[in-house]
């Protein structure tokens, strides 16, 4: 059965015109860019606001006294503010800048992990982890006899929290999860999974990756039951590349040992040995992206502003557009039906591989992302090599999902 297209209209986004991205074409059609997943696009405001840190005033900061740096220094120090404020968390906690949610993982893994973790401490994940949130803690694991246990998916493709509840035990130290999945958009239920862990032991250490929700509006620590740890990165926040978020308690954080050494991170430094300023300097060692964080508060501030005037409404009526259009294609997978999702979908289409659909996809103008999603051991559980992933963000439109559909039925003519 061939899916039936809707009056689009309603789902204009007020939104788009503010990226000027989509004034040019691809492959000589329309842009349509459905791979937010991946990386947003950039508002007008955030770079302008990149090119006057970088053109009227620009210095290195927290060092000159001159004014420049001066100005500079308040500004990147105002972002920070701007961070934890955006996200809701108590004065106890410290925002701390690294390169993307990567760095920040690793931050926590490297130095709480070696720091606290030994041989036989249980380290929960689940099997829908981006490798970011993978990849360090075995390399922790490896260092330090600690065990990681993965919660399994059920049948729906979502997490089984019967099988959560069962893995927590007196070894457990640390669970950490991802919000929503990269690779199937499932918004998981992290605010019961902290709590549930936190009363079977409150030791228990948690951190959530945000790095999907927080496009979406789902920044709110308070809204996740306070975890210790909130990762995110600016460049899917419609923000700049090469800027990380890493949220933390700051009791937690001055326990650990720096992550890295180097300039601005120390109190002295001599021949023979060095001491270290408090959280969060001590994990910001040497020059900043400090240009990039300045531009970071000005995506904040657009972001806010459209999850106050209707974004969150836009994305779920996209959404539920993309999926009752999906689901009426012959001949289609999708991952997680059933699932509470955040504008992720992923499919496959029987008989084709998804590579072939994304180049099919390319010469008619449409950006979808194909392959693992950087999700190796979750493809593996689904059984497929990959599959298509489509994302929407603010700029996204009815017409994106129409555009979308007319390709994967012109990919099925080609190819099936």
């Amino acid at each position: 059965m061939k899916s039936m297209m809707h009056n689009t209209s309603l789902y204009l986004s007020p939104w788009k015109n503010d990226f000027s991205v989509f004034q040019n074409q691809m492959n000589g059609k329309d842009f349509v860019y459905l791979d937010t997943a991946s990386s947003a696009q950039k508002p007008r405001v955030v770079l302008d606001r990149l090119h006057t840190a970088y053109t009227s005033h620009y210095a290195n900061i927290h060092r000159g006294l001159y004014d420049f740096s001066q100005s500079m220094t308040a500004e990147f120090e105002a972002v920070r503010a701007r961070v934890l404020k955006f996200c809701g968390v108590p004065n106890t906690y410290h925002a701390i800048f690294t390169r993307n949610t990567t760095e920040s993982i690793n931050l926590v893994a490297a130095s709480w992990g070696i720091q606290n973790l030994k041989a036989g401490d249980e380290i929960v994940l689940t099997q829908m982890e981006h490798h970011a949130n993978i990849v360090p803690w075995q390399m922790v694991a490896e260092k330090t006899g600690a065990i990681i246990r993965y919660i399994q998916l059920n049948e729906n493709d979502e997490l089984d929290l019967d099988h959560f509840k069962s893995l927590l035990n007196e070894r457990t130290k640390i669970l950490s999860v991802v919000h929503v999945s990269n690779s199937l958009g499932v918004i998981n239920p992290v605010a019961d999974m902290i709590q549930t862990a936190r009363t079977f032991n409150e030791n228990i250490l948690t951190m959530v990756d945000a790095s999907q929700s927080v496009v979406h509006g789902g920044a709110n620590i308070k809204t996740l039951q306070t975890p210790d740890f909130i990762v995110f990165t600016a460049h899917k926040l419609y923000g700049p590349n090469g800027v990380g978020v890493l949220i933390g308690r700051a009791d937690i954080l001055n326990s650990m040992q720096p992550y890295q050494g180097g300039g601005d991170m120390i109190e002295t430094v001599s021949f023979t040995g060095s001491t270290y300023k408090e959280s969060p300097e001590k994990f910001e060692a040497g020059t900043p992206a400090i240009s990039e964080v300045i531009a970071l508060g000005a995506a904040i501030d657009y972001v806010e502003h459209a999850f106050q005037n209707g974004a969150a409404e836009h994305e779920a009526a996209l959404t539920d557009y993309m999926m009752e259009q999906l689901s009426q294609i012959d001949g289609i997978k999708i991952y997680a039906p059933h699932a509470k999702r955040a504008g992720v979908v992923s499919f496959n289409l029987n008989g084709i591989h998804h590579a072939d659909v994304a180049m099919t996809l390319d010469q008619m103008g449409i950006a979808v992302r194909t392959g693992h999603h950087c999700c190796m051991p979750l493809m593996g559980v689904l059984g497929v090599a990959g599959t298509v992933r489509a994302s929407v963000g603010l700029y996204s439109e009815g017409s994106d999902i129409d555009a979308l559909v007319r390709g994967l039925h012109k990919a099925q003519e080609l190819l099936g």
